[in-house]
């Protein structure tokens, strides 16, 4: 499968089964595009006749003959016949999101959580239930050294002294087991202070810190119950323990609605205020709501990923450069191939679990009571829904089996297929615009830079 696109003066060619990426002049580029077509290279040649000399067309096809040889393009799909495997191999739990809090100091209106109460009882977990879960991890994660938990709410230091009192129960239960937990954080900030930072940087592996960008387009999604704004509350503490943690191992966290489409200029003011790790990502939301993102909104939005994408670049160069999450590709290879075929891993090595210490396949599921899968006492019950994640991978989707962003995708969101088809089986269509277009200007940065990496040792 060839996908080919032309991007900030690029003309680019991805091979999508062997993952490489090809950077052409316009000539090679609409050789590949007749090949791809199915053209003989006779019929490639005749149809270019009248618009490249001879010698270059033969020379372009030189070129795509080698690079088919090498495996680099027109490449077969080797991972087809290997996703049965795939399907039948044992899984463990590796990573827990627990909901410490669902409550919340903040009144978010885009918040699927319900303002942190998840279509249920406002409720702070129990020092006793984080305990079960934590042992339920170590139990049922087999030989897997390296655990992730990520304390989530609602609002998480609205039970920070659990927080604290987890940590140091995690702590103890690696020397006893041979594991390493990795302890992560999602704060909106309200509650953040020095012990708070401190801690984090003593124990916390990644920090996300909640904010939208600039103060107008926060405070009208992320106020107070009252009503008023927590963009002044939260940006100096924000700032401030980004800069504690050497601008690493953290990433501020907003999100873009129908009433910021220019999002790009939240992604630079993020910058502009010195964060280095930013991410800013479109609202998931039923129609009816009136910050949803609608399909018209798309040619805006993919100007904006393009219009950010180059600005990217301009300041890269420039030494001002910054790390934008959706923008964050691996073109040597990535994680796993399994990895790339089914995505998060919801619902098999990764779970949620409730204040009450029910088990979900990640907290976007949280009161879809169809998905409730066991709780922390009686572990996984419903086996079934274990089996239904382990089998949903970009080749059971037919929206994904012949998408070009499948291997970085995997797939998309379960929970965005589920609230909008009613199955996991499905996918989120606005949502696979957005990747596509994302993918694309991922793959333009790479080619940028690495111009610029060959400009500098010339």
């Amino acid at each position: 499968m060839i996908h080919q696109y032309k991007n900030n003066g690029y003309n680019i060619v991805l091979d999508v089964n062997s993952g490489s990426v090809h950077v052409v002049d316009d000539l090679v580029y609409d050789v590949i595009a007749l090949l791809d077509k199915g053209k003989t290279e006779e019929e490639t040649r005749q149809s270019l006749a009248g618009t490249y000399p001879e010698e270059e067309i033969a020379e372009a096809l030189s070129e795509c003959r080698e690079l088919k040889e090498a495996g680099t393009l027109f490449t077969e799909d080797i991972y087809e016949k290997a996703i049965f495997d795939y399907k039948a191999r044992p899984t463990v739990v590796k990573a827990l999101c627990l909901h410490i809090a669902h409550d919340c100091n903040l009144a978010c209106k885009y918040c699927f959580a319900e303002e942190g109460e998840y279509h249920g009882r406002r409720a702070l977990m129990s020092f006793e239930v984080g305990k079960k879960a934590l042992d339920f991890l170590i139990a049922n994660s087999g030989s897997r050294h390296n655990l992730e938990v990520d304390f989530f709410g609602g609002e998480p230091l609205m039970n920070w002294q659990v927080v604290k009192d987890l940590v140091a129960y995690g702590r103890e239960q690696e020397k006893l087991h041979d594991k390493k937990f990795r302890f992560t954080l999602t704060t909106n900030g309200v509650l953040l202070n020095e012990e708070v930072m401190e801690f984090c940087n003593r124990e916390m592996a990644n920090v996300v810190l909640s904010i939208d960008g600039r103060r107008e387009v926060h405070d009208l999604m992320r106020p107070f119950r009252n009503g008023k704004g927590s963009y002044d509350l939260v940006l100096p503490k924000f700032k401030k323990f980004a800069e504690s943690r050497g601008q690493q191992k953290y990433y501020v966290r907003g999100t873009f609605t129908h009433h910021n489409l220019d999002f790009s200029e939240d992604v630079l003011h993020m910058a502009d205020e010195g964060f280095e790790q930013i991410s800013i990502e479109p609202v998931v939301g039923a129609d009816t709501e009136e910050y949803a993102l609608r399909e018209e909104d798309i040619p805006k939005i993919c100007e904006e990923y393009d219009k950010l994408a180059a600005e990217m670049v301009k300041r890269e160069r420039e030494g001002r450069g910054f790390t934008f999450f959706h923008f964050m590709i691996d073109l040597t290879g990535g994680p796993c191939v399994y990895k790339r075929l089914s995505g998060c891993g919801s619902g098999t090595e990764y779970l949620a679990v409730t204040p009450w210490g029910d088990l979900y396949p990640c907290h976007q599921f949280v009161g879809q009571e169809e998905y409730l899968m066991g709780n922390v006492d009686e572990g996984i019950v419903r086996q079934d829904i274990v089996d239904e994640f382990k089998c949903c991978n970009v080749y059971t989707k037919e929206k994904c089996r012949n998408c070009f962003a499948k291997f970085y995708c995997s797939g998309g969101c379960a929970a965005n297929s589920y609230n909008f088809h009613g199955t996991i089986q499905d996918a989120y269509d606005l949502g696979c615009e957005l990747q596509r277009k994302r993918v694309e200007c991922a793959i333009m940065i790479k080619a940028a830079l690495a111009d610029q990496e060959a400009e500098a040792e010339a």
